[in-house]
C-alpha cells in the first residue's frame, strides 16, 4: 500500500462501513494524523475500523444503538489491531521494492508548495516567519520541478514530507506564540467538547495528541492558512 494513500484509504473505509459519505470532521483528521505520526500501519487502521463496525453491527441487532458519527469510535479497535499485527509479525522481516507514487507528479507537488507559499505571503499573522516559510516552500518547489523523473519514487517524496513536517512544526510554534491567549483557550475548550464523547475509547496519551492536532488545525483554519504536508495536496 502506497505511503501516500494513508488518509484517503482510511476515509474511504470509514465511509464505506458507515454506509454514507459523511465528511470526516477536524477531529477525525487529527486522529488519523496521530495514527500516522505514531507509525500505525494502514493495515491496522483499516482492520480496526472493520472490527469496530463488526462489533457495532452485532450489538445493533440486539437493540437500538446510536449511529457512529466519528472515527474516534474506532480508536480502541485500531489499537487492538496494532497489537495483533505486531504479534503476528514477530520474528519476521520483509523487504519492499521501490515504488512510485501515482498522483504525486512533480508539477502537482510544486504547484501545491507554491500555492501554500502564496497563502502564507498573504497572511497578517507572524508576517516575518510566514514570509520565511513561503520562501523555503518556493525553493523546494523549484527543486521539485528540476528533479530527475526517477525522483518521483516514494522515498524521495517521503524525504520531502519530512522537510514539510519540520516547516509545519516551526510554523505552528510561531503561530501559537503570536496568537491571543483567549483564542488558544477557546480552541482548547472546543477540542475538549469534541473529544468528550470519545474519552472512554482513547488512552490519555492519544487524547493529548489528538487535542494538540485539533488545536493546530483549528489555528490554521482561523488564520486561513494551509497545511503544508503532501497528505493535504489537492487531488483535483
Amino acid at each position: 500500500m502506497n505511503y501516500f494513500n494513508y488518509f484517503t484509504e482510511i476515509e474511504e473505509r470509514f465511509q464505506q462501513r458507515r454506509g454514507s459519505l459523511l465528511l470526516l470532521s477536524t477531529l477525525d483528521w487529527a486522529l488519523i494524523e496521530t495514527w500516522r505520526e505514531a507509525g500505525i500501519p494502514l493495515e491496522a487502521a483499516l482492520r480496526g475500523i472493520d472490527a469496530a463496525f463488526d462489533k457495532y453491527e452485532a450489538r445493533q441487532k440486539r437493540g437500538r444503538m446510536r449511529r457512529i458519527n466519528g472515527l474516534a469510535w474506532c480508536a480502541q479497535a485500531v489499537m487492538q489491531a496494532v497489537e495483533e499485527l505486531r504479534e503476528a509479525s514477530a520474528g519476521t522481516a520483509s523487504g519492499s521494492a521501490e515504488s512510485r507514487a501515482p498522483g504525486f507528479e512533480h508539477e502537482r507537488v510544486a504547484a501545491h508548495l507554491e500555492a501554500a507559499a502564496a497563502a502564507l505571503d498573504a497572511t497578517a499573522i507572524a508576517p516575518e516567519a510566514c514570509a520565511a516559510t513561503a520562501a523555503r516552500l518556493r525553493e523546494l518547489g523549484g527543486e521539485v520541478r528540476t528533479a530527475p523523473p526517477e525522483s518521483a519514487a516514494t522515498h524521495y517524496l517521503e524525504a520531502l514530507e519530512r522537510t514539510l513536517t519540520v516547516l509545519e512544526e516551526k510554523l505552528f510554534a510561531t503561530l501559537t506564540a503570536a496568537a491571543p491567549e483567549d483564542l488558544l483557550v477557546a480552541l482548547k475548550e472546543h477540542a475538549a467538547r469534541e473529544l468528550a464523547p470519545y474519552r472512554s475509547r482513547m488512552g490519555a496519551v492519544q487524547l493529548r495528541q489528538v487535542e494538540h492536532q485539533f488545536v493546530q488545525k483549528q489555528l490554521l483554519v482561523h488564520y486561513g492558512l494551509p497545511r503544508l504536508s503532501l497528505f493535504y495536496m489537492s487531488q483535483q
